[in-house]
């Protein structure tokens, strides 16, 4: 029996090297077809735009998770629209708690319910709003009250003048979902964070460092970038002007919902955001606002996004 054991010894071991010789290849193999099925399901980069940066900055999107998120989708990070030369950043899929989203000096109001919200597409938002210079370019004049700088936000422009805007350069406005979701940035206080501050903050003494809004803006708009940028490096998203959005106001729904839009009827277009003017309640994460789609004031302008 000894023996025996002995003489198996031998071809047993070649017997096992070359089962796992074989194991190998095939794991190799099969790693190697992963990696070419994975290269050819990544969506290639975007034929209206010059990629500025491929992968997410980690000095600008400080959140891990929020960088693989954006990684995941296999998309550019930042990049320039080729036909407005307004600079764009990825905003990735996800879950969040929409609505009331209180500060020290502001309650929330009635029409902030809280409610969960699923995006499950991507999009591309503009790093800022949208300025003077680059309405002017494509529209031929300039609305605004504030001028003698082009990087002024456009304002006096109202939810129907936007339209032909977007329309000619294959842009849109956000859902007021996407919206909040891109002010967030993973945060649930009321104002968003920054890089000093990452998890944000309801400290109404702070805002200051992300908004010109009525406490520092002396009564009029500034140049666009001038405050701290949020957790998807998106400049003033709060204050400066109002936002227009494309849904109708209304009151939230109280389930959870997929990709909303808004309202199906309804006079009056939503705002977000809050402006130069506003003492802060508006520029809270779930502030909101609303005008008539025709109305025009100098509070408001409008951020651009894009699908994919």
């Amino acid at each position: 029996m000894h023996r025996m054991r002995v003489s198996a010894g031998p071809l047993s071991a070649c017997l096992l090297l070359v089962m796992l010789m074989g194991a190998a290849n095939e794991q190799v193999t099969t790693s190697s077809d992963t990696a070419k099925r994975s290269e050819s399901k990544a969506p290639p980069p975007p034929a209206w735009a010059t990629v500025l940066e491929q992968s997410p900055d980690a000095s600008v999107v400080y959140d891990a998770s929020l960088r693989a998120a954006i990684s995941a989708t296999g998309l550019p990070w930042r990049v320039r629209d080729n036909g407005t030369g307004i600079e764009m950043v990825l905003i990735p899929p996800g879950t969040f708690s929409m609505g009331c989203s209180a500060s020290d000096s502001y309650s929330c109001k009635p029409d902030e319910t809280v409610h969960q919200v699923t995006l499950s597409q991507a999009f591309y938002l503009g790093r800022t709003e949208v300025t003077q210079a680059q309405w002017v370019a494509k529209m031929g004049s300039n609305p605004s009250k504030f001028t003698g700088d082009t990087s002024l936000p456009v304002e006096q422009v109202s939810w129907n003048d936007i339209q032909p805007f977007c329309a000619k350069n294959g842009l849109r406005l956000p859902s007021e979902a996407e919206w909040e979701h891109a002010y967030r940035a993973g945060t649930t206080t009321a104002f968003h964070g920054w890089a000093a501050t990452p998890s944000g903050t309801k400290d109404d003494k702070q805002l200051g460092t992300i908004a010109w809004f009525a406490g520092n803006s002396s009564k009029k708009t500034h140049p666009v970038a001038g405050k701290a940028a949020n957790g998807f490096g998106l400049f003033d998203m709060a204050g400066n002007v109002w936002e227009w959005v494309n849904d109708r106001h209304g009151d939230y729904p109280s389930g959870a919902q997929t990709n909303p839009t808004g309202p199906s009827s309804g006079d009056e277009r939503a705002l977000r955001g809050g402006d130069w003017s506003n003492r802060g309640s508006g520029c809270r994460a779930s502030g909101r606002g609303s005008g008539t789609p025709d109305s025009r004031h100098n509070i408001i302008g409008f951020r651009v996004a894009r699908n994919p």
